[in-house]
């Protein structure tokens, strides 16, 4: 019989069934955190008294074995911190367990490792002194903010930074020689920059020792350690392939977003709190990072009209030290090393700040210290789908201007040399070029940057194809050496040197990355005009100031990179090579081959000089 009843006839809520259904975890350990039986609807007095009416509770076994749960859970929360502290005291005594090992095993491979050890705990230390002392520490060195204890002050962290590199130099150079000169070559071209500094005195050195020290770091991580240039090589892989996928197309809208939205301020920010620059030059310089001399203005754009001539001067000498990014990937494809093309471009950065405020420091006051009021401009892209279209309309207008002016530079060049050559033979002087003349008045600055003297020759001509005509004409120069060095060419064709060394291959990457030719100027000039038309005369006064700057930060550059320099890659076991059956030769080839016809050994047989005979020609052979 059907229940007639209120009781029965009561109608059950569709919404309280769903929040029960979706709710019984946490009705669950709601009930266990208040002492309630799970699925019981009444209070913690009603569920004691029904149990002490009805005898023992029918799942007390139950929950006591789930009470350790939020017991546990309790215990966690409150010794988080202490957790945390073990945690990290684990992990820094495991990684000084393995500093010490590697140290032990080998200091000078370890090196790197000391020295970035050394920077982090000292920037660790100082933010945390300044944490927990700072109020106390200002106190004590209130009363000590006398203009001549502070000069001493400075002049006791500049000796104390000058010990560090004479030990930094003298435990590193002792199984390579050669860096010394790239560090001499460093010390000429800080000193030639600074005879000529257009205000010597107001010079602040701060940023000059900051940005320096950034971009040795810079360089410390990524010619030195293996993980660094691993990182930096997979990049430039990385970077070939999605450009040979889109035709350099999203390439911008990469760039772009790169730029305005992950790096640019993070970079900026960085390099401003070490050195003291202001906002507006600081973010122009690390945009530059990314994209080309016209593009990284455009994200200071509103601010141009009203920058110091110091300030534009770093803009202008930021585009001249650095490449864009989109043209990576061509540089790439002609055989340069992606690694070095890379790190090329970032250690410019800072290395663009530091001399540019050498050569034209601040004497007026500028509107832009902080950070604060400078916002960053977007394009009108309002999707993806239309800034994807944007940036493959932009790359056809690239990759054509990259084509038209290497066929018209190449061609400048070809009329050039049949000028000279024709001008040299009414002298009797055979074979004069425009590589010739560079070869001979630029030799003593590739020397400078630590290039072997049987390789100026090559690196000068290669050095004066980017100063007068630009860096395409010199990378696939470069990368014409490079090829018939791995091809296992002979190094001498007659007076003629084919191919340079690897090292001198890696510097003169480093020295060739960078906008700063001759003909960047009317490129630079019609940019910024074009955003600031009033400062017209202003741009036009300091142009040429920031071409010469942005050329030798490429070349302090190329020196920094000649200290930190090491050859990688396993030694070829030549005996192993030589004695099997070659069908091509290669460097590896070459070197072994030259190294049996040196000194012949009993270890290389006949077969292997055999082999050797098939491709060099050697009095040996005959």
């Amino acid at each position: 019989m059907e229940d007639d009843t209120p009781r029965g006839r009561e109608s059950i809520s569709l919404a309280s069934v769903a929040n029960g259904l979706d709710n019984r975890g946490a009705e669950l350990l709601e009930s266990l955190e208040e002492g309630r039986d799970p699925g019981s609807n009444s209070s913690p007095s009603e569920v004691g008294n029904s149990w002490s009416k009805a005898g023992p509770e029918p799942s007390s076994g139950w929950r006591r074995r789930l009470q350790p749960a939020p017991r546990v859970r309790h215990f966690c929360r409150e010794h988080s911190q202490l957790f945390r502290w073990i945690c990290i005291g684990l992990l820094c005594t495991a990684y000084t367990a393995f500093l010490l090992a590697a140290c032990i095993l080998n200091f000078q491979r370890a090196l790197a490792l000391f020295v970035l050890t050394c920077v982090v705990l000292v920037f660790l230390a100082h933010s945390l002194l300044k944490r927990l002392l700072g109020p106390t520490l200002l106190r004590c060195v209130k009363p000590l903010g006398h203009p001549c204890l502070k000069l001493w002050f400075k002049r006791g962290l500049a000796l104390a930074a000058l010990l560090g590199l004479v030990l930094w130099l003298a435990l590193d150079t002792s199984q390579r020689p050669e860096q010394l000169v790239s560090f001499g070559g460093i010390c000429v071209f800080i000193g030639l920059l600074f005879a000529l500094s257009k205000h010597h005195r107001a010079v602040s050195w701060r940023a000059v020792f900051w940005g320096l020290g950034l971009q040795f770091v810079l360089g410390l991580v990524v010619i030195r350690t293996e993980p660094g240039f691993i990182a930096f090589q997979w990049l430039g892989d990385q970077i070939q392939i999605f450009l040979s996928y889109t035709e350099s197309g999203s390439s911008f809208v990469f760039g772009e977003a790169l730029v305005k939205d992950v790096f640019a301020f993070q970079i900026s920010w960085l390099m401003q709190i070490t050195m003291g620059t202001t906002a507006t030059e600081t973010l122009s310089v690390a945009g530059n990072i990314f994209v080309s001399q016209t593009e990284a203005p455009l994200l200071i754009r509103p601010y141009l009209a009203d920058m110091t001539l110091s300030e534009i001067h770093v803009v202008m000498t930021g585009g001249y030290a650095t490449i864009a990014g989109s043209l990576l990937g061509a540089y790439i494809s002609f055989g340069i090393d992606a690694a070095s093309l890379i790190a090329a471009s970032v250690m410019a950065a800072p290395c663009a700040l530091a001399l540019s405020k050498l050569v034209y420091p601040e004497v007026e006051e500028s509107k832009f210290r902080s950070e604060e009021g400078v916002k960053l401009t977007y394009g009108d892209a309002q999707n993806l789908l239309e800034a994807a279209s944007s940036g493959a309309a932009l790359s056809v207008k690239v990759v054509t201007n990259i084509a038209a002016n290497l066929i018209a530079f190449l061609a400048v060049l070809d009329f050039i040399n049949a000028a000279l050559s024709w001008l040299g033979n009414m002298v009797d002087i055979q074979g004069l070029s425009f590589q010739l003349i560079c070869s001979y008045i630029l030799r003593p600055v590739a020397f400078l940057m630590g290039v072997a003297w049987e390789d100026c020759s090559v690196v000068a001509e290669l050095l004066g194809m980017k100063l007068f005509l630009n860096e395409f004409v010199a990378y696939q120069g470069l990368s014409e050496y490079k090829q018939r060095r791995l091809a296992g060419t002979e190094e001498w064709v007659g007076s003629k040197k084919q191919w340079i060394s690897v090292r001198a291959e890696i510097l003169t990457t480093f020295a060739l990355c960078g906008f700063a030719n001759f003909s960047s100027i009317g490129i630079m000039l019609g940019g910024l005009t074009s955003m600031a038309p009033q400062r017209k005369s202003d741009f036009s006064q300091i142009v040429l100031r920031a071409l010469c700057t942005g050329a030798c930060v490429s070349l302090v550059n190329a020196c920094v990179a000649g200290i930190l320099y090491m050859p990688r890659g396993p030694a070829v076991d030549c005996v192993s090579l030589l004695n099997t059956t070659l069908n091509s030769s290669s460097f590896e080839v070459y070197q072994c081959c030259h190294q049996a016809f040196q000194s012949p050994s009993p270890e290389f047989s006949l077969e292997a000089l055999d082999n050797c005979c098939r491709f060099y020609n050697h009095t040996i052979c005959a």
